[in-house]
């Protein structure tokens, strides 16, 4: 499932995917009563790495510069100030640039494609000179690649043993199924007809629940079996809102951490303080196991360009980069505003054709291409064929996009697109249109895109290690995906209230936002 649109499934829809993976059996007879053997929490999380972390030098030598991480070695490839290598076996590599004084490196770690997430990932490093030597230093710190499956089986009060998934990484969604065995073998079968969907077995000596996941199934080609323990109220990291439990909810004010937000109260801001904390403990005390709970991994308040409110749930930190998923696409916007307020030639109203010179030409011939205007791939009234809200089986759909391989060229691959209707008539989700604005931007500013976002926004806005998700072709994906702190996401909503400025620094024009933010009629269009 792509990256900027995976969501916790319904149960139902779920298990109709895991069937996907396997031939659906006619029937399974009613569940044997030592299944109930298995009742409790059961977890596993694995790590995928990546390998390749930690501190990061380069070293002038007299045949050149040379980079040293995680116990191996790169010669570095010199292009002006422009720095770059990439370490054997493909296990990662680096693009950055020498400042005029000699005394710093900025740049990307660029890891390798995960195994989970199946993308290449891009993380801001910096590395600072050494006293006067020719020593450069930094820390890489990479997305890790990690998988968590808890496994709730309960009884029912009509004796059926029932089995919930939860997968709080969310690459798979949440699923219930009806728990049988066979011996050791178990078998997690379909809620509506007991078709059997998923198999593993129990390995009773070492009390653990061995789950492989095969190829097929509705989460990354992991290939391996996965190994539940049983999880206490207290070991459940992830499951619960708060591990430990915290019966009682004391509200505390949050810290500076060095990232530009001023502090504040709940009340100094005129905010009730029992009314927010009634709020927090009502999360605290959500019941995870109804596939219906709300899963709230992060709760921050700023008022009056104060921050007033700090919590985190199910396993999350202050510093735990959130996969913002589709609302990453709120940085092709601001991205675009701010390439128009340095210079770029393009408008909202510009033809989107017009700015692709790389392409000899287009599949799909329709003049209504011609038509077709940047505004229209920011309000998703492009006319593509590409319609992930009312019809996945459109050939523009982001999973279709990303699960080809024919055309590694997203940009060309949705210009390639044939027309569904003209631009403007008609509003349909579309999220290749909006990485369609990303290759604009990349095009007239000349810039990488994850250098470009680091340079112009996620510097003046002050944030810490953020992961930029890349496509096959190694630009920054703009369809949505990004991992971030909440403390640094919230910071786009108090620039935008503040006009454009973060702590009176301009970061966009006032115009972007007021054109960002300002009512468009033709989304009325087919909605």
């Amino acid at each position: 499932m792509s990256l900027s649109r995976r969501l916790f499934l319904p149960a139902l829809a779920a298990a109709s995917l895991f069937a996907a993976s396997r031939s659906a059996r006619a029937q399974t007879p009613p569940p044997p009563a030592d299944a109930g053997r298995l009742t409790g929490l059961w977890g596993a999380t694995r790590s995928f790495g990546p390998e390749i972390r930690g501190e990061l030098s380069i070293v002038q030598t007299p045949q050149g510069k040379r980079a040293t991480i995680g116990g191996t070695i790169a010669l570095v490839h010199e292009d002006g100030n422009d720095l770059n290598f990439e370490l054997g076996g493909h296990k990662g590599s680096f693009r950055g640039h020498l400042d005029p004084g000699n005394t710093r490196i900025r740049g990307h770690w660029i890891q390798p494609v995960g195994t989970v997430t199946e993308v290449a990932w891009a993380t801001p490093v910096e590395l600072s000179r050494v006293a006067d030597s020719g020593l450069w230093r930094g820390t890489v710190t990479p997305l890790d690649e990690t998988l968590t499956l808890y496994v709730d089986v309960r009884t029912d009060a009509d004796g059926v043993v029932r089995a919930v998934f939860r997968n709080p990484d969310g690459y798979f969604g949440n699923a219930k199924f009806r728990l049988s065995t066979e011996g050791s073998h178990l078998k997690f079968g379909s809620v509506d007809n007991g078709a059997t969907l998923l198999e593993g077995d129990y390995d009773e000596k070492r009390d653990r629940i061995l789950l492989p996941i095969p190829e097929g199934l509705p989460v990354p080609p992991l290939r391996t079996t996965l190994e539940l323990t049983r999880q206490s109220r207290d070991e459940a990291i992830g499951y619960f809102p708060r591990t430990p439990a915290e019966p009682h909810y004391a509200y505390r004010p949050p810290l500076p951490d060095g990232d530009g937000w001023r502090m504040g109260t709940l009340a100094g801001a005129g905010l009730d303080p029992a009314r927010v904390s009634a709020l927090v403990q009502k999360i605290l005390d959500t019941d995870p196991r109804p596939q219906t709970a709300p899963l709230v991994q992060g709760l921050l308040i700023a008022r009056h360009g104060r921050l007033v409110l700090e919590e985190y749930f199910y396993g999350f930190s202050k510093e735990r980069p959130h996969d913002l998923r589709s609302a990453g696409k709120t940085f092709a916007s601001i991205l675009a505003g701010i390439a128009i307020d340095h210079g770029a030639k393009f408008r909202p109203e510009t033809p989107v054709y017009s700015l692709f010179p790389e392409y000899a030409s287009f599949a799909n011939p329709d003049p209504r291409k011609a038509k077709m205007t940047i505004e229209h791939l920011m309000t998703m009234t492009s006319g593509f064929a590409c319609d992930e809200n009312g019809d996945e089986n459109t050939p523009g759909n982001e999973d279709k996009m990303q699960s080809q391989k024919t055309q590694p060229d997203w940009y060309k691959f949705m210009l390639d697109l044939p027309m569904a209707a003209a631009p403007g008539d008609k509003f349909a989700y579309c999220t290749g249109g909006v990485n369609l604005v990303g290759g604009i931007i990349r095009n007239a500013t000349h810039a990488w895109l994850p250098e470009l976002f680091d340079r112009v926004l996620a510097r003046p806005l002050e944030m810490h290690t953020y992961h930029m998700n890349l496509t096959p072709e190694g630009e920054g994906y703009m369809g949505g995906g990004l991992h971030i702190r909440p403390r640094d996401e919230l910071k786009i909503g108090q620039v935008y209230l503040e006009g454009g400025t973060w702590n009176g620094k301009r970061i966009v024009s006032q115009k972007w936002v007021d054109v960002s933010t300002a009512p468009h009629p033709m989304n009325a269009h087919g909605t």
